[in-house]
């Protein structure tokens, strides 16, 4: 695909007109990384917007002990930077990001999209969007770290992202959601026992999403 062949299947950028992704081309260029590459780091100040055209990407923040606290995944078709000051010419990185497989970037130039783009009330909405969809997944990591128990943890992410889950060791799966994992057994043993999800060769797979999803649900609720 051409550079504008891939920025055209951006959802981001579907209402843009001929002439506008012509004009978005001359500011833009594509990258291909390999895993585990460091798109940014928290705290960098930096002169692109990032967009994750192909791959997957992770955000995380470093703790004052250096233990790694895990935010939320970015997927395909996702813009990775955030955008906090729309009057700032330049970003700011509050997480660290690191992509988890071979993944295509889109890299813009901020200060003339910004110029040419937002100042001129263009994808302003796709921008309040991609706002509400970071606000909600800050919100999820809200409710994970300070109001789900062990079993809403885990509940929320087979709901959410069982595809993940399924990629991922179990250690690392205690990483992210901060449980031991031991415990995290117990609560796949206690799901499938209550027949809401089965385990077939290490894979999970859910048989009562209905289920899956009270069980966190009636704890935002409490």
């Amino acid at each position: 695909m051409s550079l504008k062949e891939i920025i055209q299947s951006q959802d981001f950028f579907n209402s843009l007109n001929e002439t506008e992704i012509d004009l978005l081309c001359e500011m833009t260029t594509l990258h291909c990384y390999g895993e585990n590459f460091i798109l940014h780091y928290e705290n960098n100040h930096t002169k692109e917007l990032l967009f994750l055209v192909s791959g997957q990407a992770r955000a995380y923040k470093i703790d004052k002990h250096d233990n790694e606290i895990f935010l939320y995944y970015i997927y395909e078709n996702s813009m990775i930077s955030e955008i906090s000051d729309l009057k700032a010419t330049t970003l700011y990185a509050y997480s660290n990001v690191e992509l988890v497989e071979e993944s295509q970037i889109l890299k813009i130039n901020y200060k003339r999209f910004k110029e040419k783009f937002l100042d001129e009330n263009i994808l302003c909405q796709a921008l309040t969007q991609e706002i509400v969809k970071r606000s909600s997944q800050l919100q999820s990591l809200i409710n994970r770290e300070f109001i789900f128990d062990a079993v809403s943890k885990v509940s929320m992410m087979l709901y959410d992202d069982l595809e993940m889950f399924n990629k991922l060791k179990r250690h690392d799966i205690s990483l992210m959601l901060h449980i031991q994992p031991a415990t995290l057994s117990r609560v796949l043993s206690r799901l499938k026992r209550n027949g809401i999800i089965d385990i077939i060769h290490g894979r999970v797979a859910i048989k009562d999403e209905g289920a899956l999803c009270e069980i966190y649900k009636d704890k935002i609720d409490d």
